[in-house]
């Protein structure tokens, strides 16, 4: 018989590691059987290393998250009353909170065209974003009236006012948001930067790079540039699909077709700019920044074949979502293909994918502590 040297050193290795397991008694299989280690590597498992942060991050969340739930909502031995408290994350927010767009100002200057689909994707995304923020803004005056006792605390508010002390975003906002794991400082910063990036937009124009994690709607982004290409070529839009490259420059210029877009994350991977490959993650670091991508609409027919892992890209690290009215995931957003000199199943087992926001670790309760402390 003839064998490769790659599988005579296989076979070799299981051979050594068989003898090393023929023990004379019951006894000596168990003491060998005791120097396995308690808590196996990931590596055992073929996953990488950073599998056992992120598992030690989901069970350190779960723990903060089960003593949350079981403070109290008084005051105790606080400083202030819950009702200041609430008063003054309720007036911090509001201090310099955006004013809603004004849509017809903006529709004047970005009318509906058949040669534009952006226009509409930009109205569209506007009154999105001005429902969520007068539903904040409504929401958060009307808790301040209710703790003086001009109206009525209702158990809306009441949940509104929990959610709040919790540093969390109430159930009444996410109602009308995008998806978002953040705790409520970072969900509201968040939201300014997405406000700014559309007030931009209106005052410099189509920007050259869209920043795809400011989006209320992703998918309403994408099938606008696929429009936009299939308006202009006379093709059927469901006969396209869009083709990838990474661009290596930090300022592009606008495309003639389809469209530049960066915010995304890679988790899972890194992107090796030398090999211009997908590579493994460096050690104890989770998260790195996707590169800059052209997203090139093309037939379905005429696009490149090369090796690629297709990269699910998704709005939260929960991976998770429902069709939505629409047709489309609440969380998962498409497939990106990102180029690769592994076998796909590779990175599938590492669990790589592309986030367009992440959630900031901090967990709510390690912002104030000093709430449960009696």
């Amino acid at each position: 018989f003839f064998f490769s040297s790659r599988r005579r050193h296989t076979r070799q290795r299981s051979v050594s590691w068989a003898r090393r397991c023929v023990q004379e008694t019951g006894k000596d299989y168990e003491d060998y059987v005791d120097k396995f280690p308690l808590n196996p590597s990931p590596e055992v498992y073929g996953f990488h290393d950073n599998a056992d942060i992120t598992k030690d991050q989901g069970e350190t969340n779960l723990l903060l998250g089960s003593i949350l739930m079981t403070q109290s909502s008084e005051a105790g031995a606080l400083e202030k009353s819950v009702e200041e408290i609430m008063n003054e994350i309720a007036g911090s927010i509001l201090g310099d909170f955006p004013k809603p767009f004004d849509i017809k100002k903006a529709e004047e200057k970005y009318p509906v065209k058949y040669e534009e689909s952006m226009n509409t994707v930009l109205t569209q995304e506007l009154n999105r974003f001005n429902i969520l923020m007068r539903i904040i803004s409504h929401s958060l005056e009307d808790l301040q009236k209710a703790l003086k006792g001009e109206v009525l605390l209702s158990g809306e508010l009441e949940e509104c006012m929990k959610s709040l002390f919790d540093m969390k975003v109430p159930d009444m906002w996410m109602k009308k948001s995008y998806p978002s794991l953040k705790p409520l400082g970072s969900y509201i910063i968040d939201l300014k930067q997405r406000i700014k990036f559309f007030e931009e937009w209106i005052e410099n124009g189509i920007p050259p790079i869209f920043w795809i994690s400011k989006f209320h709607f992703t998918q309403g982004f994408l099938t606008g540039a696929k429009q936009n290409y299939a308006r202009k070529k006379k093709i059927p839009i469901d006969e396209l699909d869009f083709d990838f490259e990474v661009i290596e420059i930090e300022n592009p210029p606008a495309p003639e077709d389809g469209v530049n877009v960066t915010g995304m994350y890679l988790e899972g991977a890194k992107w090796d700019s030398k090999e211009k490959v997908l590579a493994e993650s460096d050690p104890k670091i989770l998260f790195v920044k996707s590169p800059m991508l052209y997203l090139i609409p093309r037939k379905t027919d005429e696009l490149k074949d090369f090796l690629h892992y297709s990269c699910p890209a998704y709005r939260t690290s929960v991976r998770r979502g429902e069709l939505s009215t629409t047709g489309h995931s609440t969380n998962f957003v498409m497939f990106f293909k990102i180029p690769s000199k592994v076998n796909p199943a590779h990175w599938i087992k590492r669990g790589t994918a592309l986030l367009i926001q992440l959630d900031d670790q901090t967990h709510p309760i390690h912002l104030h502590l000093h709430f449960i402390v009696r």
